[in-house]
């Protein structure tokens, strides 16, 4: 896997790509309010009964939404106690601060009478974890857990073992990533992350709401995500996201430093001048299309509502039997999940297949594909109607959401 690095008009852009073909894409808009991952100290301003929820002054001028079940604290016995059994006014009272962490990716709203208010607030729990390459540090929780995104029986029973092993590590959720890892660079990790965290703790206090870390960039979360695939190359076409980069991967990752290396391309002052150089720039905008095209000739229709996403299978002049086609559509939707950042209700329409044991077999091929998407994927099954249901829950705002003003002609 290649990962390229980008930048138009302060918008940073990462591509994972394999063999030419983007697997993975990851932007940050400059007109993002506050990114997936950000920390906070912030004040509590009102309580709102009606909704179970409290809103919060993060850094004097974004206001964020923090709702019972979020909350967290340590009953006497200092036993992680979580929210959403007593009303939240009980918890918690105007003018309190909190140590509060962005869930989701929050851009700039467009302000509209129609929109509820709560919608236009960026979502924070206390539920703080500090993402590194192989772990995620929970420092509110001392135990160790496997990723609950693993559904290897055989794999999460490895990954136990291993954990058995790690007396030093505590806190901390072991990824997929970490199963052919030695238990050292494992500790070594750990105690980066509790480091950071510890680092955090100490601005964790005053009476101004601030803005302590900033959430992971679109290169830490490529790289971070990617971590299960070898990286081939790490492409830059500037010094400055070189030194980005290499800051990255000397702390996590330092067999990935030397495979940093800066490109000299033709019009290096080019908008998306190293994309352009590997005829990235058409792939791109073709995901701004409601289709993608099929190897086979058929091709998947793709139709956003306020409800959820509908994908459609179509099969054009394939002859090939339906469960071919089908096996083909489910690779290429669920990478189009994937790079577009679709999420929330996702409904897919396959072609109409002969038998249960044919469904079985695509719904397998479905389950091995989820697992390389770094977001939770939960397959819920065939409904009556045949259409297959799907959940993901976002990290960040949608492709188009965030970039999809630059290919408005497209």
């Amino acid at each position: 896997m290649d990962i390229i690095i980008e930048e138009q008009d302060s918008c940073l852009w990462v591509a994972a790509t394999e063999r030419h073909k983007i697997e993975g894409l990851e932007v940050d808009p400059p007109h993002e309010l506050v990114r997936w991952g950000s920390v906070f100290w912030a004040r509590v301003d009102r309580i709102d009964a009606r909704m179970d929820a409290a809103f919060l002054d993060l850094d004097g001028d974004v206001t964020g939404i923090l709702y019972n079940r979020d909350i967290r604290s340590k009953d006497n016995d200092g036993k992680l106690v979580k929210g959403g059994q007593t009303p939240i006014g009980k918890l918690i009272s105007p003018g309190q601060y909190l140590l509060v962490q962005a869930k989701q990716g929050y851009l700039e709203p467009e302000f509209e009478d129609d929109v509820p208010y709560e919608d236009k607030c960026p979502v924070v729990s206390m539920d703080v974890s500090i993402q590194g390459r192989y772990l995620i540090y929970t420092p509110l929780d001392d135990s160790n857990r496997i990723s609950s995104r693993i559904r290897d029986k055989k794999l999460r029973k490895q990954l136990t073992d291993m954990l058995a092993q790690m007396d030093d590590v505590h806190g901390c959720i072991l990824r997929a990533a970490a199963l052919n890892t030695q238990s050292d660079v494992l500790i070594r990790e750990s105690k980066i992350l509790k480091a950071i965290w510890e680092g955090l703790t100490e601005y964790a206090k005053g009476e101004d709401s601030i803005l302590i870390m900033e959430g992971p960039d679109a290169l830490q979360r490529s790289l971070s995500d990617n971590s299960l695939r070898p990286i081939r190359r790490i492409e830059v076409v500037t010094m400055d996201h070189f030194a980005t980069a290499e800051d990255w991967c000397e702390l996590f990752a330092p067999d990935l430093v030397t495979k940093i290396k800066p490109i000299e391309v033709k019009n290096a002052t080019k908008d998306l001048a190293l994309l352009d150089h590997y005829d990235l720039i058409k792939p791109i905008e073709d995901l701004f299309q409601p289709y993608a095209l099929l190897i086979s000739g058929g091709n998947i229709l793709i139709q956003g509502t306020a409800a959820l996403t509908a994908i459609d299978v179509n099969r054009g002049a394939d002859k090939n039997a339906n469960l071919t086609i089908n096996l083909e559509a489910a690779t290429e939707a669920i990478r189009q999940i994937r790079i577009r950042n679709l999420g929330g209700i996702i409904m897919i329409d396959f072609l109409r297949m002969k038998s249960d044991k044919e469904q079985k077999q695509l719904l397998s091929h479905i389950e091995k594909l989820v697992d390389d998407d770094p977001c939770t994927v939960q397959i819920h099954g065939f409904t009556a109607m045949g259409l297959l249901e799907v959940s993901r829950q976002r990290r960040t705002p949608t492709l188009l959401e965030r970039v999809g003003y630059m290919f408005e002609e497209v």
